[in-house]
């Protein structure tokens, strides 16, 4: 006998649904390019101004190497251009950067491995759709870089909007307790693909998760380190890319920035829960390097530390300290409640994320009066992404609904899943109203993308070498 919902859930449903008259769901398909719309290549090279000058051209390098790798780095100015258009106020945490390279797998606590969003850098509270939006209209600039026909883009487009829409509606039934114990792992990805048309992408994932479960600290120790006669060990120099801390700091510098690594140490130590001190407690600091990572996020200031369990240099520790700046959707939707940004990224990490890297907190590092922000994670924990070079049509699309799913539920953990239902509804009207909106802002981003080509050629920007 089917249960009948409560009369609170069915006015929040009712709530949803009225928020359609005034932000009707055909507005959520429109783009335009205002007329005062900002310079996409400004919106860029002002971000590069508080970043490191060296590292920046390499940025460039990256973001020019493909139209998908632009739109990866792009997420301050589909922030700006997200900003014109009309909002529901349906407010959750955002991830703020949900393009399908920001999902991938990892290891959980209790070494499952699990499917989730895994890029906070830019989390904030914000209406839905932006994440939603920029979900979508990644995968119809990776499904051109593949050169899926119009008529399977829109397939694997709809695929997307409709998981998300129809998983928001399953969750809506379910407990606020039980959406926050949900959680996507191999198994359930296996489980979900049957038959013969999804044997070889069973294969492929079965190859992936097995990949993932090869990256581990030990395996960062031999791929980034060296080891000496003495049995020092310390990281391999190879500039930009990977420079050992003695090469970036004269030794007249050496001691004060000893000092500041150790008080952010103590400080990283504090954010952590009480029984994850005792655990990190046992380990001390050998080395530390500066690293350069990702597409978007090159230029900030992005640390590797090797530490090793007390006595026991067999036992290995290889953490990431990543600079987070003020995310790109303040300047829209309003400044932070929280002051500190590494603070900002733990915790929407956290209230998104099913299950999370239990070393995951946040530090400051001061030099001379200036103060950066900063978080702290596991560097490789089983840590892997989806080929989106080598996928076919099948895969993309089960990778849509994985991805689909995973933000509906990343959503529902923080925003009013009931009335987000209503405002979704049941048909595929908004399946298809997203699709023509994806296909629209490719074209916005592959007009931006040559934007940054031809700065590039006038010298309004300075690139790396190729392959940087």
């Amino acid at each position: 006998m089917a249960q009948t919902e409560s009369s609170g859930r069915q006015e929040r449903r009712a709530a949803g649904r009225e928020i359609r008259k005034s932000v009707p769901r055909e507005t959520l398909a429109r783009w335009q390019p205002p007329a005062d719309r900002r310079d996409p290549v400004q919106i860029l090279i002002d971000q590069g101004e508080s970043r490191i000058a060296e590292l920046v051209p390499v940025r460039y390098a990256r973001m020019l190497s493909s139209e998908f790798a632009f739109f990866r780095g792009a997420a301050a100015i589909m922030a700006s251009d997200l900003s014109y258009s009309q909002h529901t106020h349906l407010t959750v945490q955002l991830a703020g950067d949900a393009h399908l390279a920001n999902f991938g797998g990892y290891a959980s606590p209790d070494r499952s491995f699990v499917f989730d969003l895994n890029d906070f850098d830019e989390t904030l509270p914000g209406p839905f759709e932006w994440d939603l939006k920029r979900l979508v209209a990644s995968f119809a600039v990776a499904g051109r870089s593949r050169g899926f026909d119009e008529q399977t883009r829109a397939r694997i487009l709809a695929k997307v909007v409709q998981t998300y829409r129809e998983s928001v509606h399953d969750f809506s039934n379910m407990s606020r307790l039980d959406v926050w114990y949900t959680r996507l792992t191999d198994e359930d990805i296996e489980n979900a693909t049957p038959g013969k048309a999804y044997k070889s992408y069973r294969k492929s994932f079965a190859k992936t998760v097995a990949k993932a479960q090869s990256k581990t600290s030990d395996r960062a120790l031999r791929k980034l380190t060296t080891t000496a006669e003495d049995g020092a060990i310390t990281f391999d120099s190879n500039p930009p890319f990977l420079v050992p801390f003695d090469e970036l700091v004269s030794q007249e510098e050496t001691a004060a920035y000893r000092r500041a690594a150790q008080a952010a140490m103590v400080g990283y130590r504090r954010s952590l829960l009480s029984d994850r001190r005792v655990l990190f407690s046992g380990y001390r600091p050998v080395d530390l390097a500066r690293k350069v990572v990702g597409v978007g996020s090159v230029g900030t200031r992005c640390w590797v530390i090797l530490l090793m369990a007390d006595q026991d240099e067999s036992d290995v520790l290889m953490l990431q300290v990543k600079q987070a700046e003020a995310s790109v959707l303040e300047a829209h939707l309003g400044r932070s409640r929280t002051a500190h940004h590494g603070q900002r990224v733990v915790e929407g990490q956290r209230v998104m994320q099913a299950a999370t890297d239990i070393l995951l907190g946040w530090t400051q590092i001061e030099l001379g009066g200036q103060h950066a922000d900063f978080y702290v994670r596991q560097m490789w924990d089983w840590k892997e992404s989806a080929d989106i070079d080598t996928m076919d049509d099948v895969a993309m699309e089960i990778y849509a609904q994985m991805c689909g799913w995973t933000l509906a539920r990343a959503h529902c953990r923080s925003g009013d899943r009931v009335a987000l239902a209503g405002y979704l509804g049941s048909s595929d009207t908004l399946d298809t109203l997203l699709t023509d909106y994806a296909e629209q802002y490719a074209d916005q981003s592959l007009k931006d993308f040559a934007a940054l080509q031809e700065a590039a050629s006038a010298g309004r920007i300075t690139v790396a070498p190729q392959g940087w």
